[in-house]
């Protein structure tokens, strides 16, 4: 099972991280290679409608307008793009300006957001590239390399070359459906190799979040990262730590609820960026007991991809009590031998490793409360049999627990038997599942409505 290779292994290696030769980095300025209509595979059919009606009034107003990122990338691949993001010379103001549906967001990075009911148009204005010593611009970078403001517009060329990755560099011209490639990026679709545009080092410290884009795309394209690319990775990923605990939170719900959840796990070991994210579980998984919880783990996230494969629904919450449920039971063991109740070491460990988790993945109230109901109902669960029994059947949460408890036992933690009692106790008492214990509602308070004074009266 892919699972037991995991283990086996230990995760040393994913064979999308192999080193690749170098591919050239055709990082000269002043060079452009043009793509006519004739020879690459990109249709007007296969763009958004809304993201053409952006592009041609842009166009029809006198500006450059270019498909660019992503979308011109997946349509290459024969992919259906999840977005469309577009660049022009025109600034974000102007842009505004052109459509009423438009409101512009971002301060680090000014863009324009135009909105044609549930989806948005993303435009940028064409970026200069980062030059160092560049006095009294709107652009900064802290000591550590990392921009940390950027609103200096330029022309496409220097927009091209500050992009992250060589093939997310290409621009789909609307004027005459042509494609720019400035930095090599058709060839490194060819080859299927991941280029980051620029000196590695210097690009990852400007943005360290581009580790996590390294390793995400690789999986999701099934492309080799590209050795000078790959190669600082490891010790540069402290820099994580330096990012807002809400960007890393909403890049870690990319990684693993895209569907390539156990490969980007794998991945993001190899490269030492696991640790960064889930610092807690990474120390559980140096001291692992017969191949738990990495086992777990691994279920967990194979499971995770299937679920999304067959298009059901995954939450971060199941996913977190997934990664930290190894260092709330090791908390927890430690609290009952100070005396604590099982229920209540388990109950204050759990408040103790959501913290913890926090400072560094700011985790919300909305997922966090799941968490502790999956934790806690695993006691519950444990202890078959009897009227509480029947009572677990109607928790609000009772479906996760039983699929972490299935899980829990694939991997060895606790009996087979025990999953296999909960499967057949189910159906013997299926009127009682998925049926929330009822709740008081709560009573409107009364307003208090001040006396009319009679006429006349002050004070």
């Amino acid at each position: 099972m892919r699972w037991e290779a995991v283990v086996l292994y230990a995760l040393s290696f994913h064979p999308q991280a192999a080193n690749v030769s170098d591919t050239g980095r055709n990082e000269t300025r002043g060079t452009v290679t043009h793509i006519p209509r004739s020879e690459h595979s990109i249709s007007r059919v296969n763009i958004s409608p809304n993201a053409l009606k952006v592009l041609y009034r842009l166009k029809d107003a006198g500006y450059q307008a270019h498909l660019v990122g992503g979308g011109v990338r997946d349509l290459l691949l024969g992919r259906e793009p999840k977005d469309f993001d577009v660049a022009t010379d025109a600034h974000p103001e102007e842009v505004r300006s052109l459509f009423r549906n438009c409101r512009l967001i971002g301060r680090r990075f000014r863009l324009a957001h135009v909105m044609f009911g549930r989806e948005i148009i993303e435009v940028a204005t064409f970026r200069a590239l980062q030059q160092g010593g560049d006095q009294g611009a709107d652009q900064h970078v802290d000591d550590e390399g990392r921009i940390v403001r950027d609103n200096v517009f330029g022309d496409i060329e220097g927009d091209a070359f500050r992009r992250d990755f060589s093939v997310n560099a290409l621009y789909y011209n609307i004027a005459d459906f042509s494609i720019m490639d400035y930095t090599g990026g058709m060839a490194d679709i060819e080859k299927g190799v991941l280029r980051l545009i620029g000196d590695p080092d210097t690009r990852f410290r400007e943005d360290p979040v581009r580790m996590l884009r390294a390793v995400r795309f690789a999986t999701k394209l099934g492309f080799r990262i590209e050795a000078e690319t790959e190669r600082p990775i490891k010790a540069l990923a402290p820099l994580l730590g330096d990012i807002p605990p809400a960007r890393l939170f909403d890049e870690m719900l990319k990684l693993f609820l895209g569907g390539s959840a156990l490969d980007n796990f794998e991945m993001l070991r190899h490269y030492n960026l696991f640790e960064q994210l889930f610092p807690l579980t990474e120390r559980a998984l140096g001291h692992e007991e017969n191949h738990f919880p990495l086992m777990l783990i691994a279920r967990g996230m194979a499971n995770t991809d299937k679920r999304i494969e067959e298009d059901k629904p995954v939450t971060p919450a199941f996913l977190f009590a997934l990664f930290l449920w190894q260092p709330v039971r090791e908390r927890a063991a430690q609290l009952e031998a100070e005396g604590q109740h099982p229920a209540q070491a388990m109950q204050h460990a759990g408040s103790q490793m959501i913290a913890e988790q926090a400072a560094v993945l700011a985790t919300p109230r909305r997922f966090s409360l799941p968490m502790r109901d999956i934790w806690m109902l695993q006691l519950r669960l444990e202890n078959k049999g009897g009227r509480r029994s029947v009572r677990a059947l109607s928790h609000p949460r009772f479906r996760a627990a039983y699929d972490f408890l299935l899980l829990r036992a694939a991997a060895g933690e606790v009996p087979q038997d025990l999953a296999d009692w909960w499967t057949e106790f189910q159906e013997t008492h299926a009127d009682q599942i998925a049926q929330p214990a009822s709740r008081p509602r709560p009573r409107k308070r009364r307003r208090n409505r001040s006396r009319r004074k009679p006429e006349g009266q002050t004070g």
